[in-house]
């Protein structure tokens, strides 16, 4: 006796009169279906009818990375001579193993010639040559996207195959060891016509540590997103293709000097980069375009041009600083980023940035106000030395809404030191506070909303939310985020958050939470 589930399947797969109604759908739509399946279980499928087998050789996104990631070993796979037993194998992939059968070479090359790949992924220790050959029988059927990601015994070059494809649109390569170099500059600049996305990781530049004239818009004409990761040698980079939106730089460690510009670019990313130890580092940035701009962990450079950033609107700004190297140059280097970026509406500042402002020198450095500035997230180690750098930041924000501090983990330690009197006598950094408080009339005039991420209950912190709490004209609400503690502590904490809220009811309409 069948039951209820036996006999929906077997209406849906051959209806009422015993027909098969999946397989009449067309193929665009079933090939739709397809793609959300493993690779395995689509070729499983094949084995139903012809119509299943036709359907599986003309699939036209394969994404071999469920079945042979990194660390299976496929580069000592024999070619099988018999095209009757591949057939049989490809009908059945759990028959075989990948150390005896190179199952992404057999299904590229028993696929309908008459049928265009649209995606190719794979991730696969391989050999370069069979890298290669791989790369050509993709492009032999059109493929539109290529997203490979491969360990090789040795270094390899960039596969000289992609360069004639009129189809690619898409060609991400990402060595996980030991790297690959790019093919020589009269080379590369041949190609790439139609590429609209460009990924590159663990590239080896030494004997090419000058890229100023690949990325052009000669080479790359519809290059939309470049995507430049782990650029071992590469000391000086420009980028200026005039379609690009998005560009990534991100661990290039050796760079001196980075020049990008492009009237359409709308994100930036640039992340773990340039020499800390180079004194002649510099960045020239020109985009009347861009709306984001990430610039975190970098070291200082000694010089930065920032020009037409007329349209940014969000940033996330962090240095990596050697010890404490806050020269005058590189505070002047600091002021230049910023003084670009005085248009925007929501900044973060993070990694070292309030130390850097916080330096004796960079009173020397002035930077131009963020009179636009709504949102500013400060993550930063709260103690008595960041205070001129938090003071001046509140200076030239003067019409921000929402302020938010991520206080970090390594500065908790030396925080706890708790003043006892600090409710009957103003400690120094009460007295620091309110001698600012006229020259931060205009933020407390506009800020409304604050929230304090690792909030301890000391001196420092305290200090500032009872400012804000006192002079906050337009404060509406205060959120001071703590985490778990002893007992000793709780009582201490109750303690402290009890005069916190008599002191709001005394002084301010705003509301305020513990969390």
């Amino acid at each position: 006796m069948e039951t209820r589930s036996a006999k929906r399947k077997k209406y849906w797969s051959e209806g009422e009169n015993g027909i098969d109604r999946i397989s009449d759908l067309p193929d665009v739509v079933l090939h739709q279906i397809l793609f959300h399946l493993p690779i395995k279980s689509i070729a499983q499928t094949s084995v139903l009818s012809k119509r299943w087998r036709s359907l599986w050789s003309s699939f036209p996104d394969l994404d071999f990375t469920s079945i042979n990631p990194i660390g299976v070993d496929s580069t000592n796979a024999p070619n099988t001579k018999s095209s009757i037993k591949n057939k049989r194998l490809l009908l059945c992939p759990h028959s075989f193993s990948v150390k005896r059968l190179d199952f992404i070479s057999q299904v590229l090359a028993f696929r309908d010639k008459q049928s265009d790949l649209r995606i190719l992924r794979f991730r696969a220790p391989l050999s370069f040559s069979r890298l290669n050959g791989l790369i050509r029988l993709a492009v032999r059927q059109n493929v539109q996207e290529l997203d490979v990601e491969v360990a090789t015994d040795d270094y390899f070059n960039f596969p000289r195959s992609v360069l004639t494809s009129e189809s690619l649109r898409v060609f991400k390569l990402r060595s996980r060891y030991p790297g690959f170099r790019l093919l020589p500059p009269s080379v590369m600049k041949g190609g790439f016509q139609s590429l609209h996305t460009l990924s590159l990781s663990l590239v080896i530049l030494y004997d090419q540590p000058t890229l100023s004239d690949l990325f052009t818009d000669s080479s790359f004409p519809r290059l939309k997103k470049l995507n430049l990761d782990a650029c071992f040698g590469l000391k000086q980079l420009k980028v200026s293709c005039l379609a690009l939106e998005e560009f990534t730089l991100e661990n290039c460690f050796q760079l001196h000097g980075l020049d990008v510009s492009g009237a359409k670019l709308k994100t930036l990313q640039v992340a773990s980069c340039f020499d800390a130890y180079c004194d002649k580092s510099w960045v020239k940035i020109n985009a009347p375009s861009l709306r984001v701009m990430v610039w975190e962990y970098n070291a200082i450079t000694e010089n930065s041009s920032l020009e037409n950033l007329v349209s940014a609107h969000e940033a996330s700004i962090g240095f990596f600083v050697l010890n404490e190297d806050f020269s005058v140059t590189k505070l002047r280097s600091v002021s230049n980023l910023l003084s670009a970026l005085s248009r925007l509406h929501t900044l973060t500042l993070e990694g070292q940035c309030v130390e850097v402002l916080s330096s004796r020198n960079y009173i020397a450095n002035l930077m131009h106000p963020f009179d636009q500035l709504k949102s500013l997230e400060l993550q930063t180690g709260f103690n008595k030395h960041n205070l001129p750098g938090l003071a001046y930041l509140f200076k030239c924000s003067p019409a921000l809404h929402t302020l938010i501090l991520k206080i970090l983990n390594d500065y908790k330690i030396e925080q706890r030191k708790w003043n006892k009197d600090l409710w009957d006598m103003p400690s120094s950094e009460e007295q620091f506070w309110e001698s600012q408080s006229q020259a931060l009339k205009p933020l407390l005039n506009n800020l409304s909303v604050v929230k304090i991420h690792g909030f301890l209950e000391c001196e420092n912190e305290v200090s500032l939310a009872k400012f804000l709490l006192k002079h906050g004209k337009a404060l509406q609400e205060i959120t001071l985020f703590s985490g778990h503690c002893n007992y000793r502590d709780y009582l201490r904490r109750q303690k402290i958050r009890s005069q916190l809220m008599g002191f709001s009811r005394a002084s301010s309409n705003a509301k305020i939470e513990f969390l």
